[in-house]
C-alpha cells in the first residue's frame, strides 16, 4: 500500500509518500518561517496564500521524487483539521481533486492523529501507549488504545508549551520560532539563578498550565537592572524556563503513567525535538520501567509523512471519507472514530 499525505494545517506545506511497511518513499516540506518571522508568529492570511501558491508544486515534487504516478497510489490522505481554515481548505481540496480524478480513496486526516501515530511509523510501536502531544498549539496527555480510540487524560488550561516557548523567546529578543532559540540559549545558562514557578506540579489530575510561568519570566525581566537583559541574563533565564517546563512535563507524565499503567510513553509534536526535554522524559520513563519513543527531529514538526501514515492506518482498516468531507478548524482527538 502506497499513500500520499498532504499537510497544510499551519505554516508548513508538506507532502510525502509512505508505504504500509513503514517506508517513507519521498517527502518534501516548504517552510514559511521567513514570511512569518517579522510578525513573531503565524499570520493566517499569509499562511493560506503561501499554501495556495506552493501545494501543487510540493505534491508534484514529492511524486517525482517517489518515481510514481497518481495512478500508482492506493490512497490520498489530506489534513482536514484542526488548524488554520485557509490552509486546511487548500490541502484538503488538493487531496480531494487527486482522489476524484484518479479514482482513489480519500482519508480526511486529523492532524493530531498524524502526530499521535508517528511513533508507529518510525518505531513500530504497538497499542496501547501514553502520548504526550506537545507543540505550539497543543499540549495534552492521551491514552491511545487504537486508531480513532484516544482517551484524553489532561491538557493545558491556558497556553500550549510551544506557545510559551515562543512568547518567552519574544520577550528576550530571540526571534521566531522560539523553541529552538530558547533551547540553544539555555545550553550555556545557569538554571538555578532565577527561581521560577512550576504551575500544576504535584496537583491531582494531568492538566498543564504555562501562562503563569510565562508571566513569571516577564516579571523577572522587568526586575532586572537598566541595560538588561544581557547575553548572560538571557541564557540563565532560558535555562531556568526550560528546566521549569521539564519539571512540569515530567510530573504530569509520571502521574499519567501511574494512572494508566501504560506499557510505553510516546512524545510527539514540535516540543519533542527539544533534547533537554526529551532527556527529562527519558528519566521519567526509566523510573516507571517503560520505554520512551520519540520521532526523529524532522518528523516532530508538521510533515506529510505523518499524514500519509495516518492514511495507511485508516485505509487498512477500511476507513475512508467522502469527497464532501469538511475542513475543521477545531477537531479534538476524542471526537475521532476508528
Amino acid at each position: 500500500m502506497r499513500v500520499l499525505g498532504i499537510e497544510t494545517s499551519c505554516d508548513e506545506t508538506a507532502a510525502a509518500v509512505v508505504t504500509a511497511d513503514r517506508r517513507i518513499v519521498a517527502a518534501r516540506v516548504h517552510s514559511q518561517l521567513e514570511a512569518h518571522a517579522p510578525y513573531a508568529g503565524v499570520v493566517p492570511e499569509i499562511a493560506a496564500r503561501a499554501h495556495l501558491e506552493r501545494t501543487d508544486r510540493v505534491v508534484a515534487a514529492t511524486m517525482e521524487e517517489a518515481g510514481l504516478a497518481f495512478a500508482d497510489l492506493d490512497g490520498i490522505a489530506a489534513t482536514a483539521g484542526p488548524g488554520l481554515i485557509g490552509g486546511l481548505l487548500v490541502g484538503l481540496m488538493t487531496g480531494k481533486a487527486i482522489a476524484a480524478v484518479h479514482d482513489r480513496p480519500l482519508v480526511a486526516a486529523n492532524h493530531l492523529e498524524g502526530h499521535a501515530l508517528t511513533a508507529r511509523l518510525t518505531d513500530g510501536v504497538d497499542f496501547p501507549y501514553l502520548l504526550l502531544l506537545a507543540s505550539g498549539g497543543h499540549c495534552q496527555l492521551l491514552d491511545v488504545q487504537d486508531v480513532g480510540r484516544c482517551r484524553r487524560l489532561g491538557g493545558t488550561i491556558d497556553d500550549a508549551v510551544g506557545e510559551a516557548f515562543d512568547k518567552v523567546a519574544r520577550m528576550l529578543g530571540l526571534g521566531y520560532p522560539g523553541g529552538p532559540a530558547v533551547e540553544a540559549a539555555a545550553r550555556d545558562g545557569d538554571a538555578a539563578r532565577f527561581p521560577l514557578p512550576r504551575p500544576m506540579k504535584g496537583r491531582p489530575g494531568c492538566d498543564f498550565s504555562f501562562s503563569g510561568l510565562k508571566t513569571a519570566v516577564r516579571h523577572t525581566v522587568e526586575g532586572l537592572p537598566p541595560g538588561a537583559p544581557d547575553d548572560r541574563d538571557v541564557a540563565d533565564l532560558c535555562a531556568a524556563f526550560q528546566e521549569a517546563v521539564g519539571d512540569v512535563l515530567a510530573d504530569r507524565c509520571a502521574r499519567a503513567l501511574a494512572e494508566t499503567g501504560a506499557p510505553r510513553l510516546v512524545v510527539a509534536g514540535g516540543v519533542a525535538a527539544n533534547r533537554a526535554l526529551k532527556a527529562r522524559l527519558e528519566r521519567v520513563a526509566d523510573g516507571a520501567g517503560v520505554p520512551l519513543h520519540a520521532p526523529p527531529v524532522p518528523l516532530c514538526t508538521d510533515n506529510g509523512a505523518m499524514i500519509a501514515w495516518a492514511g495507511v492506518e485508516r485505509l487498512r482498516r477500511g476507513l475512508t471519507d467522502g469527497l464532501d468531507a469538511a475542513a475543521r478548524p477545531r477537531w479534538p482527538l476524542t471526537e475521532l472514530t476508528g
